[in-house]
């Protein structure tokens, strides 16, 4: 696109927007409302014309592009899964979804945090009178498993091993106890 002197412009991949002050072969210079200058390649720029000057929020809003993009955008996945109108709390212990690093932590750090992971969701289901949690463990060596054993023991529920087809070997499924009295 060529650029004259005084157009108004935006750069592509920024906020910033100003006036034309300078064209050379590979660059354009422009001037923003604070009279700092910058340099760009004509390709970073855009022309901004009178009629997009200042455009209302309606109009972005109701922008067929923009409702586009919003229609492409998949919905955040939750952690509660609702089947037969019963809703099932899925926990995913592996520690890479836990932390995003495990730098400095050795094997006793990470066993803890997935346990205190698990207590922690473990009693929330119980206040929320949450009837069943799957907790993703995966297969490793079964210490994570052997742990959760230990705790859910501690706890007025029931476990058995979750779904095979939906989640494999690595997976215990959690049913606690209503108390109709509380």
């Amino acid at each position: 696109m060529h650029f004259k002197i005084g157009d108004y412009v935006a750069v592509v991949d920024d906020t910033l927007k100003g006036d034309v002050v300078a064209v050379t072969n590979d660059l354009v210079s422009l001037k923003d409302s604070e009279g700092m200058v910058y340099s760009y390649h004509p390709s970073e720029l855009v022309l901004i014309k009178d009629s997009q000057f200042q455009l209302s929020k309606y109009s972005d809003i109701h922008n067929p592009l923009l409702k586009e993009k919003m229609k492409e955008t998949t919905p955040k996945k939750s952690a509660f899964k609702k089947i037969k109108s019963e809703v099932i709390l899925e926990v995913d212990l592996h520690i890479h979804k836990l932390k995003k690093t495990t730098k400095g932590m050795d094997n006793f750090d990470m066993l803890s945090l997935q346990l205190d992971t698990a207590r922690l969701k473990l009693e929330f289901a119980i206040r929320k009178r949450i009837s069943k949690i799957v907790f993703i463990h995966g297969v490793g060596e079964g210490v994570l498993k052997s742990e959760l054993t230990y705790l859910f023991n501690k706890y007025p529920v029931k476990y058995y091993d979750a779904s095979y087809q939906k989640y494999g070997l690595g997976a215990t499924e959690v049913y606690i106890y209503q108390n109709p009295n509380s």
